[in-house]
């Protein structure tokens, strides 16, 4: 193996060529002067699956974390896992809907912001295309015929949107990222996509814990309910001898879900990524089941726009 140890890191198949590391490094809410240093800390401490987008404002600044990262251990573009995402546009904040030509020059602006050849998934961010939706859509699948993506994929989906794309006789996604965790485990959409083959991926996996998205500017949806609940998955957690975040972590990785931890601190980093060592009970996993609180509290989830 090239480069430093790393901890082996369980793969979930996306499609017949690709399967994604589970644990990823998320860079949403990274400033673009702190990503570059992120991302590469990230990979020089095992992480081989770095997710971005658009929208974030920093896949410069990633694609240079990237190349540090890689020239700093040996290791090859290959032997990361690279996500990025279509920003479709939405009119509701007087955007207009990126037609199918502006979405295939969308990923090739992204690429180019990289400084890549191509993604490892590249998602629709969001269904707020509307009526472009299945447009966008139809331009994925062209962006990953030309091999300018080895999967693709959508984000913030719900089951209306997906049977959308399968109306009209167009492939199913690889991939759906979405709020998973805890308190939002949307069990009729998952049993919906697994019915289509399509994998499951995580964001705001942390949400439950109390010190997820405290920073002015970083808003949040937990109610005072949520709130008040704050710490029982930490004593969950305690009694396994790990981290909240672990614990959170492992809960998503055990149900089959890749996730995107995201810390700017090194040590912290390398716990979020070791979740080999215990595995959660399945009387623990019952309890956690009963612990849905709807839809979830991260930005899109109150949007009704996303309805339909």
């Amino acid at each position: 193996m090239k480069g430093n140890s790393m901890l082996m890191i369980e793969r979930f198949p996306l499609n017949d060529d690709t399967a994604i590391p589970a644990v990823g490094f998320g860079t949403y809410l990274i400033a673009p002067g702190q990503t570059a240093d992120a991302v590469s800390t990230a990979i020089s401490v095992g992480y081989r699956h770095i997710d971005t987008a658009a929208v974030y404002d920093n896949e410069t600044e990633v694609g240079q974390g990237v190349r540090a990262g890689l020239q700093q251990l040996g290791l090859a573009r290959a032997d990361i896992f690279l996500t990025t995402k279509l920003w479709p546009g939405y009119p509701g904040w007087g955007e207009k809907p990126k037609s199918g030509e502006e979405t295939i020059a969308e990923c090739r602006a992204s690429l180019h912001r990289m400084g890549v050849e191509y993604v490892d998934l590249y998602l629709i961010h969001s269904p707020h295309g509307g009526s472009a939706r299945v447009e966008q859509w139809q331009a994925l699948v062209e962006i990953q015929r030309m091999g300018l993506a080895r999967s693709i994929g959508v984000s913030n989906f719900n089951q209306g949107h997906l049977d959308e794309l399968k109306s009209h006789g167009l492939p199913a996604p690889d991939a759906n990222q979405i709020e998973l965790h805890p308190w939002s485990q949307k069990p009729d959409l998952i049993a919906h996509m697994k019915e289509q083959g399509i994998a499951a991926i995580a964001y705001s996996s942390l949400a439950p814990m109390s010190t997820w998205r405290t920073q002015p500017g970083q808003e949040s949806g937990k109610t005072e309910t949520m709130k008040a609940e704050a710490g029982v998955l930490a004593r969950m957690a305690q009694a396994y001898g790990v981290t909240e975040a672990q614990f959170l972590l492992k809960w998503g990785v055990q149900n089959g879900y890749a996730v995107l931890p995201k810390s700017l601190n090194a040590a912290r980093m390398r716990q979020n990524l070791d979740l080999a060592g215990f595995s959660i009970s399945h009387e623990d996993m019952q309890k956690i089941a009963t612990m849905d609180r709807g839809p979830g509290i991260a930005w899109a989830s109150g949007d009704p726009s996303l309805a339909s």
